[in-house]
């Protein structure tokens, strides 16, 4: 049996650790797609959508992402303190991948693994 070019799975490898360990365990994805629809949303803005996270988890969660490059906080020196968050120009690349993730997903007929319901 031929086994492809070993520099091909290394690469893809690398491809699936660094999207498992940074973009599913963060509430599959959701960021990026409230982002990538609104923009701009500051931290209560994001919580409120969201409704399902701790103000805890949300701030390290948003905290992990703007380290990985993923997203943008602006913060504005002025009282009471005013923080926005946006996708980068990193983040928004995700965003093709994963809508083309979700059209296979439903070409394939796969079942949602526990829907997350946003807005309610």
């Amino acid at each position: 049996m031929d086994y492809p070019c070993p520099h091909l799975i290394a690469r893809w490898g690398l491809f699936y650790a660094y999207f498992a360990n940074t973009i599913i365990p963060r509430f599959g994805a959701l960021f990026f797609n409230i982002l990538s629809e609104n923009k701009v949303m500051r931290f209560n803005e994001l919580k409120r959508f969201i409704g399902t996270i701790s103000f805890k988890t949300l701030s390290i969660m948003l905290k992990e992402l703007e380290a990985d490059g993923l997203i943008i906080r602006m913060e504005f020196p002025q009282v009471p303190p005013k923080v926005e968050y946006s996708l980068s120009e990193h983040g928004l690349s995700l965003i093709t991948v994963l809508n083309m993730m979700c059209e296979w997903g439903e070409k394939n007929n796969v079942p949602a693994l526990g829907a997350v319901v946003i807005g309610a």
